[in-house]
């Protein structure tokens, strides 16, 4: 529990210190430096798309070290690009600034923390892995309102400047505070080659975990973006889309309960395959009644959402086991966050011509997603 909380709380300020942040202060930063707010999100695009090439060399450092020093790198770099931001007098520095972002996100968020619980629990991390998801939850709940209250008083660059402050005398203690993990059995650092039918079936199975987690990821991230704007698109009004978008946070919190609770007795590939199917159920809600069913899609796809944050770390750990996690859960993660960096970008456009009817994407490759996990069985966990 002690691991949980610190891990958790370390994990809700670096998300808010990083991932949370343009959302309130793109558009102050480029009023005064004179670019569009495009621009800004662009530069957070490119932090993304550095994440998923740095993943596996992230996740292969803690398989050998342990997540202490690399969640603490983490903060560092976040710190760092965030200085470099709040000093930025033009795009060439803010481009800059988030590539460093970049470095810090893939050393301090969800996944290096996934890979750390299980390098210290090894197949008993699920519930750690849940009660950080749980704790962190909350990181726009609590990012927002600081990032608006910081910007109010010290303008965007003093709250750049507290932010960077945070990942250096809050987060970094917190991720030191950490137990050391045990040392690497001899077996484990040098296993002996698998046959190559055991070899086909691991390429096999991580290739369709690596399928249905990166579809997910697409629409998680599309609709983070445009969810207000979906639900205009569907026909409510400016008030009710607010209101049922709001639902989205809760969601996602009630879903990891749930997970935490009774879904906690079930194997992560049928949470998974539960969660896959919640996107489309709301959609089709959604795209059949109108704006009435907004409150509907966005308890549903945030719920689907909430436990597949989890099953992204959970999943790989059941199927293929401790050893090496970190450097598989990057190899992975990978394409999920290329496809999260994309999609806000892909699915505007889709959303610009179609209207409500761009669900028909994001279902669709739910669904696909759905198959994926259908082609996997129980049978394959591992110790």
């Amino acid at each position: 529990m002690r691991t949980v909380i610190l891990l958790g709380t370390a994990q809700t300020f670096a998300w808010a210190g990083s991932y949370y942040v343009p959302a309130l202060l793109a558009a102050p930063m480029a009023r005064e430096l004179g670019i569009a707010p495009s621009r800004v999100f662009l530069a957070f695009s490119v932090a993304l798309l550095l994440t998923a090439f740095l993943g596996p060399s992230v996740g292969r450092a803690i398989d050998r070290h342990g997540g202490r020093g690399v969640l603490s790198f983490g903060n560092a770099s976040l710190a760092l690009g965030l200085a470099l931001m709040a000093t930025a007098q033009g795009e060439a520095m803010l481009f800059l600034a988030w590539a460093v972002m970049g470095i810090g996100m893939a050393a301090g968020l969800y996944d290096a923390a996934f890979a750390t619980l299980a390098r210290l629990l090894g197949k008993e991390a699920r519930g750690a892995i849940t009660g950080i998801t749980l704790i962190a939850g909350f990181a726009s709940t609590l990012g927002w309102p600081l990032s608006a209250a910081m910007e109010g008083e010290f303008g965007w660059r003093g709250a750049l400047w507290g932010w960077a402050a945070i990942q250096i005398f809050l987060c970094i203690p917190l991720n030191l505070l950490l137990p050391r993990p045990p040392p690497v059995p001899a077996a484990v650092a040098s296993p002996a080659a698998p046959p190559p039918d055991a070899r086909r079936a691991g390429l096999r199975a991580a290739i369709l975990v690596s399928v249905a987690i990166a579809v997910g990821g697409f629409g998680a991230s599309a609709l983070g973006a445009h969810l207000p704007g979906l639900l205009l698109a569907a026909g409510a009004t400016p008030t009710a889309a607010i209101a049922a978008a709001a639902l989205l946070g809760p969601a996602q919190v009630g879903a990891r309960l749930l997970e935490f609770g009774l879904l906690r007795r079930l194997h992560p590939l049928l949470s998974a395959r539960m969660a896959m199917l919640m996107h489309p159920a709301g959609a089709a809600a959604l795209m059949t009644v109108g704006a009435p069913a907004a409150p509907v899609f966005a308890v549903l796809h945030g719920g689907g959402n909430g436990i597949m944050t989890i099953a992204r770390g959970t999943l790989p750990l059941a199927l293929f086991g401790a050893a090496g996690y970190g450097a598989r859960q990057g190899l992975i993660i990978a394409p999920a966050r290329f496809l999260g960096a994309l999609a806000p970008a892909l699915f505007g456009f889709v959303v610009e011509g179609w209207g409500v009817q761009a669900l028909w994407l994001t279902t669709a490759l739910s669904l696909i997603g759905f198959a994926a996990l259908m082609l996997l069985s129980v049978e394959r966990e591992r110790g």
